[in-house]
């Protein structure tokens, strides 16, 4: 597509609008996994159970979150996420007639496997949008500022779409009924996720078999410097898993396991507005570097929350945790938009959605299984192992050998 880019701001291109929509159509997705954790916990009373169904989620997502990416990347935004928006919300509709009818386990998994597949992706595809809209219509003085500006804001509103989910997910588990979550899940996929679909930006970031424009083949995806992007966002997903199920086998200790997902909010607070504040720090602090710091913070806090035994403490290392992985999150997805090749963005932001997810359902039930076996504080160990990950990773990412690795594949992606 010719670019056709002029003086006006991005918001001016989208229009205020646009943003509270993006926001509420990621809530069932940032809902859908604890939502499923809270009410099958809830109606079985496994932790271990409840863990394994979530992961069965997470399984759904991975398998159809590339192909989503893959069929945005040809045919745009709008021909496929509205009827995948509109699936979703019927399968999370019916999920909890299905838990609460007494269905066999089999039955409640393959349930949960169909809400993971029909999974609208509505944050990496945010991303991949507002990322096109800027390189096609904002003016090259403004747009590398603005490009990474994109990227600390999505992160910051994913980071808050995950707090808000799991706040959503206990207040209506713990004050009206464990099935509410998923209700209120539905409700949002049917109204929000289709209204984003809609919207006039869809329009704005069309497909390539629409635009007729050269796309890099699958294989330019499938390199070191994007698949290490790929690892790193996994063990973020194991982290976020690992932790909200040891919370909430803790919380269970304590006599308020419906309030696991009040207290798993806290760490998005600092996380959200440390995200937002990325776009702060000087260009000459490059990516890499981000991603050694804030992991090595994760680390540091995530230890301290394996440490702990009272909720005091517990709270205090939650809020410190989320200092540290919403500032890895923006500079792996900042990393993901400048390693993208040509005409594959969507097909990236999904890989790495995907990866999150998946992550974070199988740290979710092999989590509960530990805890179900030994005790909530060996689980609580878990985090600290997913975060160690994300660092090591990191330092992989910094070495030499990967950086030559990087410039070949964005040569050769650019050519």
């Amino acid at each position: 597509m010719t670019s056709i880019a002029d003086d006006r701001t991005l918001i001016q291109h989208t229009g205020w609008g646009y943003y509270p929509v993006a926001f509420l159509a990621r809530l069932p997705f940032a809902m859908m996994v604890v939502g499923v954790l809270t009410l099958v916990a809830s109606a079985t009373g496994s932790v271990a159970l409840a863990g394994l169904t979530s992961a069965t989620v997470g399984i759904g997502v991975v398998i159809a979150g590339p192909l989503i990416g893959d069929l945005v990347d040809r045919h745009g935004q709008r021909p496929v996420l509205l009827p995948v928006g509109i699936a979703n919300g019927i399968l999370l509709a019916v999920f909890p007639l299905v838990v609460l009818g007494g269905m066999p386990d089999a039955v409640v998994m393959a349930a949960a496997a169909a809400i993971g597949l029909s999974a609208p992706q509505a944050a990496a595809l945010s991303r991949t949008r507002l990322v096109a809209i800027t390189r096609l219509r904002v003016g090259e003085p403004r747009r590398e500022r603005t490009l990474s500006r994109v990227m600390s804001y999505e992160s910051a509103a994913d980071e808050t779409a995950f707090v808000v989910g799991p706040v959503l997910v206990g207040v209506l588990a713990a004050f009206l009924a464990p099935w509410a979550p998923i209700a209120i899940a539905a409700a949002l996929s049917f109204a929000f996720v289709t209204a984003f679909a809609l919207h006039p930006t869809s329009a704005m970031a069309p497909g390539h078999a629409e635009t007729g424009a050269a796309r890099a083949p699958l294989r330019a995806v499938l390199t070191r410097p994007v698949l290490v992007l790929v690892a790193a966002t996994f063990g973020v997903g194991l982290f976020f898993g690992a932790t909200l199920t040891s919370l909430t086998a803790f919380a269970q200790t304590t006599g308020n396991g419906e309030l696991a997902g009040l207290l798993y909010g806290l760490m998005g607070i600092g996380s959200a507005i440390l995200a937002l504040t990325v776009m702060l720090l000087p260009a000459r602090f490059a990516l890499p570097w981000r991603w050694l710091l804030f992991s090595g913070v994760l680390v540091a806090a995530a230890v301290g929350y394996a440490l702990s035994t009272g909720v005091a403490s517990v709270i205090v290392m939650l809020c410190l945790m989320g200092l540290g992985v919403g500032p890895t999150l923006v500079t792996l997805f900042s990393l993901a938009g400048q390693r993208s090749p040509a005409g594959r963005s969507a097909t990236v932001m999904t890989l790495l959605g995907s990866a999150l997810t998946l992550a974070q359902a199988i740290a979710s039930a092999v989590t509960g299984a530990i805890a179900e076996a030994s005790s909530a504080h060996t689980a609580m160990a878990l985090p600290a192992l997913a975060a160690s990950l994300v660092l090591l990773l990191g330092v992989a990412n910094a070495s030499p050998s990967l950086a030559g690795s990087r410039s070949w594949t964005l040569a050769r992606a650019r050519s």
